[in-house]
């Protein structure tokens, strides 16, 4: 198992922004799709954003559109997630996955090869 590496979450007030960003230790990431996903205590996983390996179609939950957008750099074997106008429903554990034949754009939670612990995102009321 190759675990995919989130950072950049953190405690923030509502209404101000956040980049997460999402890289792999031992994976080339550019060779696939990769989701966001997130989940907030005692809820299940919730489908957060996908993004093709070469990053020429996004897909978003209803959530999220609009606020969010995820992005990559291939170059820097990166995949980011810009949050803007974070509210307290944003509140969760944000993490990336990947699994080379996952079907795209279907907003699935399951069915990951790699991903990763998570990076905490805390929005104040």
């Amino acid at each position: 198992h190759v675990q995919l590496v989130e950072s950049g979450g953190g405690l923030v007030p509502a209404w101000t922004s956040l980049r997460l960003s999402c890289a792999a230790s031992g994976l080339t990431l550019s060779r696939y799709a990769v989701d966001w996903f997130r989940q907030a205590p005692g809820k299940e996983r919730e489908f957060v954003a996908a993004i093709t390996w070469s990053g020429d179609r996004t897909v978003y939950a209803d959530a999220v559109k609009g606020r969010f957008t995820i992005s990559r750099d291939n170059a820097k074997n990166r995949v980011y997630l810009q949050t803007n106008s974070l509210n307290p429903e944003d509140t969760a554990v944000y993490s990336c996955g990947a699994g080379p034949r996952r079907p795209f754009g279907e907003r699935l939670v399951s069915g990951y090869d790699y991903w990763g612990q998570g990076t905490q995102v805390t929005v104040s009321s």
